[in-house]
């Protein structure tokens, strides 16, 4: 038999590696299953592999699959699945008709994988970058049940709702930061154009300047003088920051912090948590037991501190503990969300409450991003009545003080 590298998730969240002999790559997802273990992705040891479906094609190509084309391709998935289309035949179909280079080479190394006697989920494990967990562990389930359209269907709907919720948040922060990036670019207007002007008029008169004044023109050269030096500075910070947050310590708090910002930090929670309940109640519905069904949502909510949580609530559940009391001691739900969920564990309807909690974090989730731009313009307009004030000061009152020496 085979020898098999793999790598997969724990059902405490811990990347797993090894090797295993097994009669296919798809009975080794089985025993790995078994045990616990979600597969990622599953290839033959000591195979040198030269077709496209074993190689990693997010890290060949640096295109990324957009939200939009993902609900495409499970749509289309759905419909052609359910009319008893051949996968091979059904991938090269939409592999012909995406016009993303990622998405083409993606489905024809996933035909190659399933004409080499792969299942449809094993194939699209050898793309996490490209597939999420989620839709992977769906067509898993939906693979063994015998209900892959419906794991399509229902991953394209959660997938649906969330864009959804994406786009308010989008559309609510869209003027506010348009007003920012103004601001911004007149200050530097300001600096370069229009300050070193009156800097020359000021040196005429050899007059004292006003505080304002003096620190507007010191700005003004510091930024004319060292701006290769400030940017510079700008690049090295973000990509340092980029770097932070690739790392396990630093995506874990930044996602924390993020949390406690004024205004949206609320309105990420719910996001997440929406993202959680869609999830789970997804899993749960298509019969996934529940530590194997937290352990998938805990990655697909997009925060890590709140996947953490979520992982404190599955080690609850092992520890015999119900899920709403585990719930309870992660300190993310509100009090009337986990009274919904003790109501759907006593009536075993778990899966049509979350659904429930999903709707009912939307809507508030909806009613904020309303009230955000209202709440935000007086902040922005404050500010920039502030920097207004400073700079006609800077600007105004030397030239009021050289009025006054010429009359006098």
């Amino acid at each position: 038999m085979p020898n098999f590298r793999y790598s997969g998730r724990a059902v405490d969240g811990h990347l797993l590696e090894g090797e295993q002999v097994a009669p296919s790559a798809e009975a080794l997802a089985g025993q790995l299953q078994a045990g616990g273990i979600v597969p990622l992705v599953i290839e033959e040891a000591g195979k040198q592999v030269e077709s496209l479906g074993q190689k990693n094609l997010s890290d060949i190509l640096p295109r990324r699959v957009k939200k939009e084309e993902l609900i495409f391709f499970c749509s289309q998935m759905y419909s052609l699945t359910k009319a008893g289309i051949p996968l091979i035949r059904a991938l090269n179909g939409l592999s012909s008709t995406t016009r993303n280079p990622l998405i083409a080479d993606t489905l024809h190394a996933m035909i190659e994988s399933l004409e080499s006697g792969r299942g449809l989920a094993d194939a699209m494990s050898l793309h996490p970058k490209v597939f999420p967990q989620i839709l992977i562990s769906m067509v898993r389930v939906g693979e063994n049940s015998g209900q892959t359209p419906l794991a399509f269907l229902q991953v394209s709907r959660y997938l649906e709702q969330e864009k959804e919720t994406a786009d308010q948040m989008k559309a609510a922060l869209r003027y506010p930061l348009a007003v920012v990036v103004a601001i911004f670019f007149a200050i530097g207007i300001l600096s370069v154009l229009v300050i070193p002007t009156f800097k020359k008029v000021f040196e005429q008169f050899n007059a004292e300047l006003p505080l304002a004044t003096r620190i507007i023109i010191g700005t003004s050269d510091f930024i004319v003088n060292y701006w290769y030096f400030m940017v510079f500075l700008m690049v090295t910070a973000v990509v340092a920051w980029l770097r932070y947050l690739q790392t396990e310590t630093g995506r874990l708090n930044w996602d924390k912090h993020k949390l406690r910002f004024p205004l949206i930090g609320s309105i990420l929670l719910r996001c997440a948590l929406i993202r959680f309940a869609r999830a789970f109640s997804m899993g749960f519905k298509s019969g996934i037991p529940v530590i194997q069904t937290l352990a998938l949502t805990a990655g697909a909510v997009g925060n890590a501190f709140v996947g953490s949580r979520l992982s404190f609530v599955r080690n609850g559940i092992e520890r015999g503990e119900t899920l709403t009391n585990s719930a309870l001691g992660s300190d993310l739900f509100t009090p009337v969300v986990l009274q919904m969920m003790a109501v759907g564990e006593e009536t075993g309807e778990l899966d049509t409450m979350l659904e429930d909690v999903a709707e009912f974090y939307e809507r508030e989730v909806a009613y904020d991003l309303k009230r955000l731009t209202g709440a935000i313009e007086p902040i922005l307009i404050l500010f920039l009545g502030v920097l207004v004030l400073i700079m006609a000061l800077g600007v105004f009152l030397p030239i009021w003080n050289l009025y006054s020496v010429v009359k006098g």
